[in-house]
């Protein structure tokens, strides 16, 4: 019997042989692997799922469909909202959650060598015992992974003084589309030996290769005690100003945090924290180091002399986690409807203006999150829980990515483009870049079986 006669109880039974109990094809677990966190859902069942623990499991589950020409979906901790995660109809999901172990923690000189299944905040919480931490820090901290967050490069909380993920990689094991498995990077600080294929594999989103392992920077704990700080604001466009003014000053701040006042009154009334609602915004952040209170001090008057109404300082995360609790509560009240922009820090003020016109254009409420101190924000659409609602909802989301672009910005900042995205590529790139791209893509994945038709 040849490949292209092979029954599906067949080529399950190939998998079974090379994988044991790795595979799992019926009940529930199938169902709940097949998804992720976005509001993109399955066509129809995969044939099957491999829960691999190895990279050798992953070589051999790739090799299999490879030889089989069995289209693969990649997943972590299934926190992805952008449905790059999602399975296909007959496909093979390659879950990675059981690929979780510290491989190394090298303390001298300032790395970590992980899996990709070993959740964010553990990571942090490992290396924090040598006095070092790991700078990414999504807002899905304590449930994504890092080989998740290296696959959309997120970005999170901190990177207005960090940076993204990328920032933080320096060496990747990855396993290709025909099972061929590939060491990237290096160690050292320096290295420009070839191209630099590891940045060409973060943020891919699984469409060149499945990334196993990662040798990261740490960075290590700064001294003293953080300082949190909080300003609400009578006008969204004055928050804007003042996150400008912010960025630009001398004091500066390792997290700066914007949330709305729709947002504030939904985790209010899902998680209450306390958290005060604004008439408009309110601004989030925390400042680190020997100067943490002087610079949360000349931050908090940067926002009265820019319209805040009311500032305040605190010694713990209290206010931080608040913002931490927005997606969820967003999610819990049935606002489900997001997107993710990026625009310069200086358009932020107009970013903020162009989507009231929308909102008021569309009829729609728009509830905005944000890290404001990188300009990437999180809209969520006002849509009943209908296909109708949701098209029209979805019709709002592609205004505000045109949006961004006019402004200079990008279509995605930190979630990627994955399924729910993609018919908005042309937005933002033209048609000699995607070009290149499917180039790259071919190169690495010639019969097209890495997460097909979605990122690229």
């Amino acid at each position: 019997m040849d490949d292209e006669t092979l029954t599906s109880d067949h080529l399950l039974a190939q998998l079974t042989s090379l994988l044991g109990d790795a595979v799992i094809t019926t009940g529930p677990e199938l169902d709940q692997l097949s998804r992720d966190s976005s509001r993109y859902h399955p066509t129809a069942p995969p044939l099957a799922v491999v829960m691999a623990r190895t990279t050798a499991e992953v070589s051999a589950a790739l090799g299999w469909a490879h030889r089989h020409q069995i289209t693969v979906s990649v997943r972590g901790a299934g926190t992805g909202l952008s449905g790059g995660a999602v399975g296909y109809a007959g496909g093979l999901v390659l879950c990675l959650q059981q690929l979780n172990q510290i491989r190394d923690i090298d303390a001298v000189n300032r790395l970590a060598v992980v899996e990709a299944g070993v959740i964010t905040a553990e990571l942090d919480r490992a290396v924090r015992e040598h006095g070092l931490f790991f700078p990414p820090d999504p807002a899905s901290v304590e449930i994504s992974t890092v080989g998740g967050n290296i696959a959309t490069n997120a970005g999170g909380l901190r990177c207005i003084s960090h940076g993204v993920t990328r920032d933080a990689v320096a060496a990747l094991e990855v396993v290709l589309a025909d099972g061929t498995v590939l060491n990237t990077g290096a160690r050292t600080r320096k290295n420009v030996v070839g191209l630099d294929l590891t940045s060409l594999f973060v943020g891919s989103e699984g469409t060149l290769g499945v990334i196993t392992a990662a040798t990261v920077r740490l960075k290590p704990v700064p001294p003293g005690t953080p300082r949190t700080f909080r300003a609400s604001f009578d006008d969204i466009a004055a928050a804007g100003d003042a996150v400008t003014a912010i960025v630009n000053g001398k004091a500066q701040p390792e997290v700066l945090e914007l949330l709305d006042a729709h947002s504030v009154r939904t985790i209010e009334k899902i998680y209450p924290s306390g958290l005060v609602v604004p008439n408009a915004a309110v601004l989030i952040g925390q400042t680190v180091g020997d100067d943490a209170a002087a610079d949360a001090q000349t931050i908090i008057e940067t926002c009265s002399n820019h319209g805040a109404v009311d500032v305040a300082l605190a010694e713990d995360d209290t206010l931080l986690e608040a913002r931490r609790l927005a997606n969820p509560a967003l999610t819990a009240s049935g606002l489900r409807v997001s997107c993710d922009v990026g625009v310069p820090v200086g358009e932020l003020a107009n970013m903020f203006r162009g989507i009231d016109e929308l909102a008021q254009h569309h009829g729609r409420a728009i509830s905005i999150v944000a890290h404001a101190g990188d300009g990437n924000l999180h809209p969520t659409v006002q849509a009943d829980d209908t296909p109708e609602e949701y098209a029209a909802a979805e019709e709002v989301l592609s205004d505000i990515s045109e949006l961004a672009v006019s402004l200079g910005g990008t279509i995605t900042g930190e979630h990627g483009i994955g399924a729910v995205k993609h018919h908005e590529l042309p937005i933002q790139l033209d048609q000699a870049v995607i070009t290149a791209q499917h180039a790259i893509k071919h190169a690495l994945d010639p019969a097209g079986i890495l997460t097909p038709g979605r990122a690229i």
